[in-house]
């Protein structure tokens, strides 16, 4: 039996055999979209797990991303401080695009016409990168297992990106005709710079970023939290409070940060300790908080050399 495994055994990390339609195996070789390696018989497996809570959190920390980048870059052409017609439109446009886009990535993927999916676990941040496991046996000829090993994290993240950008090129031209003519149309070239860098991102670091976008979603929205504040030209403790509160945009980008804030948490808790990390939500303000009542202190014109 152990002579069986081994003349059955692929060298590697991901190579395996597929079974032939005679009932054969094959040679040692990548595995099919959507099968994973048994790593006992060496035969490529059907992937047929439902996808962890974490896989959840980091399809929806793209699905987030592209949506922030672009709300920011519509908010950012606007050259207004506060909402309007228009500029709600363009926001909300751009809240459809993100949302179908996602529905139909996930429609698309197998099982198709289901919003559920089934996935290859991902046991290391190697499967992100099997192009650089591709054995050589007895350092002789290379041996190319180069597959998806965690199926479908990483083909339908490109798909969702694919998506948002026919979407915008399809409709966004013709709203932006209509509201804010001369502005919205450089939201529109925003995105088609932005998207290329998140697909060249995705290609590159798509695994590095699976492990660690928790630590970035938290760090970067409390950076981002207090870059709004700081933009203020009254410091004082009233007027950054009433200005919150009084104008609706503010209080709007306060509150998606809170958000961000919260998502940030919740990834890297995953809830495990629902009881005690679910306690932790109530933390989200404090960033905002620190920055109010410490802005006052930090002002360069006070400190004398």
């Amino acid at each position: 039996m152990i002579s069986i495994l081994n003349n059955m055994s692929c060298p590697g990390l991901y190579c395996g055999r597929t079974q032939l339609s005679n009932y054969e195996l094959s040679e040692c070789g990548p595995c099919p979209r959507g099968f994973r390696r048994n790593e006992t018989t060496y035969i490529c497996e059907l992937c047929t797990d439902e996808p962890f809570f974490y896989d959840w959190l980091y399809l929806g920390f793209v699905v987030l991303l592209m949506l922030v980048l672009h709300c920011f870059f519509i908010d950012m052409i606007s050259m207004r401080r506060s909402f309007n017609k228009d500029i709600l439109i363009l926001h909300s446009v751009a809240c459809i695009e993100v949302a179908v886009a996602a529905v139909i990535s996930l429609i698309l993927s197998h099982p198709i016409g289901k919003l559920t999916i089934h996935s290859c676990k991902v046991r290391s941040i190697a499967d992100w990168y099997t192009l650089l496991h591709n054995p050589i046996p007895n350092y002789e000829k290379k041996v190319y297992c180069t597959q998806e090993a965690v199926y479908p994290l990483y083909t339908t993240v490109f798909l969702f990106y694919g998506l948002c950008l026919i979407f915008m090129i399809l409709f966004r031209p013709w709203l932006c005709k209509k509201y804010l003519p001369r502005q919205s149309k450089m939201s529109i070239y925003a995105a088609l710079y932005f998207i290329p860098i998140l697909v060249l991102m995705h290609a590159l670091v798509g695994g590095l970023l699976y492990y660690c976008f928790p630590h970035l979603v938290l760090v970067l929205s409390v950076i981002s939290c207090a870059a709004h504040f700081a933009v203020k030209l009254d410091q004082s403790i009233k007027s950054l409070i009433v200005s919150t509160l009084v104008e609706p945009r503010n209080l709007v980008i306060l509150i998606g940060h809170w958000c961000l804030h919260a998502y940030g948490l919740i990834s890297i808790t995953q809830m495990l300790n629902p009881s005690l990390h679910a306690s932790l939500i109530l933390l989200i303000p404090l960033p905002a908080l620190f920055y109010i009542l410490t802005a006052r202190f930090t002002d360069p014109s006070k400190f004398q050399f």
